[in-house]
């Protein structure tokens, strides 16, 4: 069997796709998250909806890993369980009120709600006592909701290691190993669900080649960094993720 024949595409196609996941591995190395969004937004113009999410939750878990050796001792892991208690309450919830509300209309709701609070961020809002134990956890159930109903449980996590004035370095550590965990527990049981079969995992694994060099490049950038470009950063691309998930929405009607 060649190597086309697992994603059966165009070489055009599946050169797109390589791009796709180096792109994500470069950000995800520099900011701890927004590997999926990345992988979703360059994937649903090639693969359908069906074949994306298996294939990016895999990949997901493999870029962690390849992250572990620049973030082990650089994570909160006190904040990373507060919030994983708060997923595991909330992810529940979200799938329970997909069956009732629109995931169109609730996706367009919370990417304006995210540019919302990433412009107040960006002009220099912040406030600690926002880092405090229910908040954690609350943040935790609302990312969990909001995961369960439209995939974008990420954002929330991030505004607020962003809003409390953490380090850097401390946000993308405890970003990366949350979502790893997540990630994992996510994979078990799509693996056992039927959702990820052994094409899929093939799939992955090529496109896992990439994924070492994206990190290392990312992690490259960071290190380079200053505290302020990283904020900002963070802050743009969570307003570009949520114009181009706008988008789709509009699209879509």
């Amino acid at each position: 069997m060649d190597f086309l024949s697992y994603f059966q595409l165009s070489i055009t196609e599946v050169s797109i796709i390589f791009l796709t996941v180096f792109i994500a591995s470069i950000i995800r190395g520099f900011n701890g998250f927004g590997f999926s969004a990345v992988c979703i937004s360059g994937f649903s113009f090639i693969l359908p909806a069906i074949e994306i999410v298996p294939i990016i939750l895999i990949l997901e878990v493999l870029v962690s890993i390849f992250m572990i050796p620049y973030i082990w001792n650089k994570i909160d892991w006190k904040f990373v369980f507060q919030m994983l208690i708060g997923i595991i309450i909330g992810s529940p919830i979200g799938l329970f009120l997909l069956k009732f509300l629109s995931p169109d209309i609730t996706h367009l709701s919370i990417c304006l709600i995210i540019i919302f609070f990433s412009i107040l961020l960006m002009k220099g809002y912040s406030n600690q006592k926002l880092n405090i134990n229910p908040v954690r956890i609350f943040t935790g159930i609302v990312s969990g909701t909001i995961n369960g109903l439209t995939t974008l449980g990420g954002m929330p996590v991030a505004l607020l290691l962003l809003v409390s004035s953490i380090q850097p370095i401390i946000i993308r550590g405890s970003l990366a190993a949350l979502f790893f965990l997540t990630d994992i527990y996510a994979f078990i049981l799509s693996f056992f669900a039927g959702i990820v079969d052994l094409t899929t995992i093939y799939r992955a694994i090529l496109l896992a080649i990439v994924l070492p060099l994206g990190v290392a490049i990312g992690n490259k950038f960071f290190i380079k960094s200053r505290e302020e470009t990283y904020r900002k950063f963070v802050f743009y691309f969570l307003i570009v993720i949520s114009v181009f998930g706008i988008t789709k929405v509009i699209a879509n009607i």
